[in-house]
């Protein structure tokens, strides 16, 4: 069946989502408090597989804990099995010529209609799972949940109709034009427990474009990201065009990348995973169809680099917030501080000791608790682990430096300073709730630059802070390949859709600016098209006439 569209169609412009405060006494707050209580009062939930359109219940039950109240947990979920993963990737393959074949008008409306949705029908209770399922407060299950997975799919379309307009140009008779095909095969689509906007764009980015996707959310998100891909399934998404395979990681990815179709892989998460990944996708290379696709984004060890021209205030707050929002579990957070002796001294660390001692730690359905509990019991290990060996290595706790898992997982906001700019907290990912200092002599400003490149494998976020302009240049191009993203008198973290397009180089990944077009090119297979208008009357060259 053809499927004629008989217009030029333009998709509704892209604005950000606006963000609601839950200040005290609002509608919003009200509204989620509601929702969060209404979720509490159904636990456990149960969460299947879904193939094909269908739910599939292997019996493998496993367990999503709550991680500020670890007795409870908010679902249970149905790990797929061997012979679902198989069922998934060839129920997608079946999918993909009459999704591919779609009009790009009925692809886009179904991703614009479930922006909609998650902005009024879904927008509570996805922010309830991500806050009880993954320790958000209010504020950041708004900004991650609600808004920024609602402006993937609407700048998605957008950028999508941008990717679909650039066309060659044409010379007198012919017609060039170049056509953006889908992949040949699947994306195999991991997404990470720490952002449910993420798991929303690794699934929905290829499938806008006209791929099908074999979706594994991540164990400790798997009730939100269920939420996610049942709104996808209310505004219209075809069945098996994205198969939704909760389960153990080793067994769905191993299966999918072994498979002749894998046609790219989509992920995020940390990189030692990503990079045997790679290592595995290099060795099936010989199997697969086509060159596969490989676009991940994984780990940082972030940076505050201040001059002795910063505005104090300023660069203290950002550092708080950059460092402790959502317990330090971004891989953008700031966990890396260089601040000149003469701020450090002049009351850079009062400020800093004094705001961080602020801040109250519990139960994110508690709305005062800035900081919740981290996200499991490995990483609550490995947190109090990375302290430990610091101060080991010499560093000292300024303020904070305990955790109790005695109820939920929950780690004191902890700043540690010290001597050695190589130690283990200022080159090792730890991923929490810790920041650690290296205070510099004023003089050596060029060389802690230096120091801020050449420190860390990563190179995924930072922020400079200078009241010199000719300071701000001088370090942003000293430390250009220190970051994909870089912040001016601004906190490290908190990049949107559209406008700061997100992604870092070296061991942080492949730097393919999730929330631009960037993202779209490589899901696509561009065709070139040359249509002659005239015809050859004759088969040599005027070079050939004598």
């Amino acid at each position: 069946m053809s499927y004629p569209q008989l217009g030029a169609f333009t998709v509704p412009p892209a604005v950000n989502e606006p963000m609601k405060s839950y200040a005290p006494g609002s509608a919003e707050r009200k509204a989620l408090e509601a929702a969060v209580a209404e979720l509490q009062q159904t636990l456990p939930l149960e969460v299947p597989c879904v193939v094909n359109g269908k739910e599939v219940k292997t019996g493998k039950i496993q367990k999503q804990p709550i991680p500020s109240d670890h007795a409870k947990h908010l679902c249970t979920y149905h790990d797929a099995t061997p012979e679902v993963v198989s069922s998934a990737i060839d129920g997608a393959l079946k999918a993909q010529n009459q999704w591919e074949s779609l009009p790009w008008a009925d692809r886009a409306a179904i991703f614009l209609k479930a922006a909609d949705l998650l902005s009024t029908k879904y927008r509570y209770k996805l922010m309830a799972a991500t806050m009880l399922g993954q320790g958000k407060n209010a504020w950041q299950a708004e900004i991650d949940a609600a808004a920024e997975l609602i402006d993937f799919w609407r700048f998605g379309a957008h950028f999508v109709e941008q990717l679909y307009a650039i066309q060659p140009r044409s010379s007198d008779g012919v017609w060039n034009r170049t056509e953006y095909r889908a992949l040949e095969g699947f994306v195999l689509a991991v997404s990470p427990f720490n952002f449910t906007a993420i798991g929303g764009n690794l699934a929905g980015a290829p499938a806008l474009v006209g791929n099908v996707v074999v979706w594994k959310p991540a164990p400790a998100s798997t009730y939100a990201s269920y939420i996610v891909f049942q709104i996808l399934q209310e505004a219209g998404l075809p069945a098996g065009v994205i198969q939704f395979v909760p389960g153990p990681a080793e067994q769905v990815v191993g299966q999918a990348i072994a498979h002749p179709s894998f046609a790219a892989l989509h992920f995020t998460g940390s990189t030692h995973i990503f990079r045997k990944l790679w290592k595995d996708i290099a060795l099936n290379v010989d199997k697969y169809r086509s060159y596969p696709r490989i676009v991940g984004e994984t780990g940082g060890k972030n940076w505050h680099v201040v001059h002795p021209t910063a505005d104090l205030t300023n660069a203290v707050h950002q550092t708080v917030r950059g460092t402790f929002e959502y317990q330090g579990q971004k891989c953008s957070a700031t966990s890396r501080l260089y601040v000149p002796a003469s701020l450090w001294s002049g009351g850079f660390k009062e400020a800093l000791l004094a705001e961080t001692a602020k801040i109250k730690v519990g139960d994110v359905t508690k709305f005062d608790n800035f900081l919740g509990p981290v996200i499991g019991k490995p990483a609550f290990d490995r947190i109090v682990d990375a302290i430990k060996r610091a101060k080991e290595q010499g560093a000292e706790v300024l303020v904070g430096g305990t955790a109790d898992d005695s109820v939920g997982y929950f780690v004191q906001p902890t700043v540690l300073l010290t001597k050695d700019p190589t130690s283990i907290g200022m080159t090792e990912e730890i991923f929490g709730p810790v920041l650690t200092v290296y205070v510099y002599e004023d003089a050596k400003w060029e060389e802690t630059l230096d120091l801020v490149d050449s420190t860390s494998i990563y190179a995924l976020t930072g922020a400079i802070f200078a009241g010199d302009r000719n300071v701000l240049a001088k370090a942003a191009a000293r430390l250009r390949h220190a970051a994909g993203n870089v912040y001016f008198n601004d906190k490290c973290t908190g990049a949107v859709v559209g406008q700061q397009p997100f992604g870092g180089g070296r061991a942080s990944g492949t730097n393919d600016k999730a929330g631009s077009i960037g993202i779209f090119y490589r899901f696509v297979s561009a065709r070139s098209i040359k249509e002659n208008f005239g015809g050859l009357t004759g088969w040599s060259y005027p070079s050939n006439l004598v």
